[in-house]
């Protein structure tokens, strides 16, 4: 078992603290500075999400779906919604573990410390048809198209909600928002006052704790200060023995929230963490034995910084701008990896006429990143430019709207790509939203799909070969040889393709019941493949290479069906099932087919109950069908 000194955790301690405190005072004097002149103090009204019926929990205003609010029964797309009552009385310690709750989610733990999540299949460490944002800050990584679970955290306290869309969301969010967009909005800084502690301890969950205090900083900006850290032990194999993959984490932060002029909503918050992630690897040699086991010790760290400004123009207009940088730097035996990020996005919205809502953007993300060893170039910078633009049109009013727009983007890898969609919504009846949706969606080549340069495996082959013998004849003859399987980068690699279509149905038939149900078909075309190619001679050994290509298509299809049913003022039922199935299909002979990528069948079924104002009793059961998750 992996033990950290005294002496190691209070330099963690120490450097965290320091991070935290420099960082803190540079942004609030940014912010200090640029609201000189004052405002009028902001009223932020909080709701008891426990106090609402089901149909007004129904209502709740997202804005993942449209980029603007609107109520979640009005949302044109299959749309989940966690709320902080939810996390809370589940128990989760973590946000992977709360994405249990969604349908057509699946969440596998591949050990202590990685996870592997999906949204409609294709699920593995490096989830690459995910987009993830926190506060609206991306947190997919291009280098592996996916998302480092591990160190995506915040204090559960003080998230407000996590919106999780299932199916594409390129419209509005861009490429690799391919099979679903999960955005984590944490609360304002107005709703966190006064001071937090939380603390626990366990078997697995060895200790945890976080700290939070919020305080008023002016007649208009509030403010939060958190910390949080935990240490969790090590998973045991099935043989019994320990698996080697114990972690460390501590994380602080802040948000400041201010109104400017009166009605210029302002925020700016940040976040540094610093970690120790251990895990067993098995890493191929070229040499005799040709693998190699031994205990890893990684290291985590970062920090990210964002600015949100939201400006009123007139009562049927508005724009924001949002601003954020973002570092990583993480260390292991495979590679190493620092990513600087820096993106800038522009959105405005407006009523054009009574029956045009119209929202447009634009967008640019510049990162670039030094990751030893494996790639090829080990460093690299790339921009991002994107436009979108998209129109809600009422054809009947309340009751008919179409919603049509397209993403525009221009990448490094594949250049300009289109991502269109369109939203049918019908409302008949109060408790009756039907929807249908039809749309396009890219995932871009990462950075290893591009320029990987990997020793992925090492052993003996045995090989036939035609040998002559001195009177001309020839015979088949086996050698057994070293040969080395490695993973190599396509330069020409294409963007995977995506051709979905949704249907919805909402249906709301008392205070006490509520269904919503989707089904959906998605067309996928240039999926991911490996290629042969032919064998290299090297010195003492055959090299074998393994390269990224598009010869792959299928398709997958659904349903998905969340219900709430309120059994009594006291108690409370929320269920959740998915059916899924994939087929992938080849261009090639040399290529297999693939139908199992995810569960088929997965429920959830959760029990709220109030037994008085401060006793509560909760259960949750769930079941999840076969599922192989790809650890890679």
């Amino acid at each position: 078992m992996y033990h950290v000194k005294q002496s190691e955790i209070q330099r963690l301690i120490s450097c965290s603290i320091l991070r935290i405190t420099m960082s803190t005072v540079l942004v609030t004097i940014m912010l200090l500075c640029s609201m000189a002149g004052g405002a009028k103090a902001a009223t932020i009204v909080s709701t008891d999400l426990t106090e609402l019926s089901l149909e007004e929990l129904m209502n709740i205003e997202i804005t993942s779906v449209s980029k603007k609010p609107e109520k979640l029964a009005d949302a044109a797309a299959a749309i989940f919604v966690i709320t902080q009552e939810d996390i809370r009385r589940s128990g989760v310690t973590c946000i992977p573990e709360a994405l249990r709750m969604v349908p057509g989610i699946n969440v596998a733990r591949i050990d202590s410390n990685k996870w592997a999540i999906t949204s409609r299949g294709f699920n593995g460490r490096f989830a690459y048809k995910l987009l993830v944002l926190i506060d609206g800050r991306s947190v997919y990584a291009p280098s592996f198209s996916g998302v480092y679970w591990e160190v995506q955290d915040t204090l559960m306290e003080d998230v407000d909600r996590i919106e999780v869309i299932r199916g594409p969301g390129a419209t509005l969010w861009g490429a690799n928002a391919v099979n679903g967009v999960i955005n984590i909005i944490t609360k304002s800084a107005a709703d966190t006052q006064g001071g937090l502690v939380t603390m626990g301890a366990g078997t697995e969950e060895s200790g945890f704790g976080g700290v939070r205090y919020g305080t008023v900083m002016g007649e208009s900006t509030y403010a939060r200060f958190y910390a949080k850290g935990f240490k969790r032990d090590e998973f045991v194999h099935t043989t019994g023995d320990d698996a080697g993959d114990d972690w460390d984490m501590l994380r602080g932060g802040f948000r400041l929230d201010s109104l400017l002029y009166d009605r210029d909503p302002v925020t700016v918050q940040g976040d540094v963490y610093q970690g120790n992630i251990n895990q067993t690897l098995n890493l191929a040699t070229l040499s005799a034995p040709y693998s190699q086991i031994f205990e890893d010790e990684g290291e985590v760290e970062g920090w990210n910084l964002l600015t949100r400004w939201q400006h009123t123009l007139s009562p049927t207009s508005d724009f924001t701008l949002q601003v954020y940088y973002d570092r990583i730097d993480r260390e292991d035996a495979v590679f190493d990896e620092i990513r600087d990020t820096f993106d800038i996005d522009l959105q405005h919205q407006f009523a054009a006429g009574e029956r045009h809502e119209i929202i447009w953007g634009l967008g640019y993300r510049y990162t670039h990143d030094d990751i030893t060893s494996i790639l090829d170039p080990e460093s690299r910078s790339d921009e991002l430019f994107s436009v979108f633009v998209q129109d809600k049109i009422t054809l009947m009013e309340d009751c008919l709207w179409l919603t049509i727009g397209s993403k525009f983007e221009h990448n490094d890898y594949t250049g300009y790509e289109v991502q269109p969609n369109a939203r049918l919504f019908w409302a008949p009846h109060t408790d009756h939203k039907l929807w249908a949706s039809v749309g396009r969606a890219v995932r871009t080549p990462s950075r290893a799909e591009n320029g990987a340069n990997l020793l992925n495996d090492m052993g003996l082959r045995t090989f036939t070969r035609e040998i002559t013998l001195p009177d001309g004849t020839t015979i088949p003859m086996e050698i057994i040889a070293p040969v080395a399987i490695t993973v190599k980068g396509n330069r020409d690699y294409e963007s995977e393709e995506l051709l979905a279509y949704e249907l919805g149905y909402r249906f709301v038939p008392a205070n006490t019941l509520s269904l919503d149900m989707a089904v959906f078909y998605n067309d996928y075309d240039n999926l991911r493949s490996f290629e042969e190619d032919e064998y290299v001679p090297q010195d003492g050994y055959a090299e074998q290479p393994l390269r990224f290509d598009n010869k792959l298509k299928g398709s997958t299809y659904g349903l998905e069906l969340a219900a709430a049913w309120q059994a009594a003022d006291w108690w409370q039922w929320d269920m959740a099932y998915s059916y899924f199935w994939i087929d992938i299909d080849t261009r090639s002979e040399d290529q297999e087919g693939q139908n199992n990528d995810g569960p088929q069948h997965q429920v959830s079924l959760r029990s709220a109950v109030n037994l008085s104002k401060d006793l509560h009793l909760d259960l949750w059961l769930r079941y999840v069908d076969d599922v192989i998750a790809n650890g890679n």
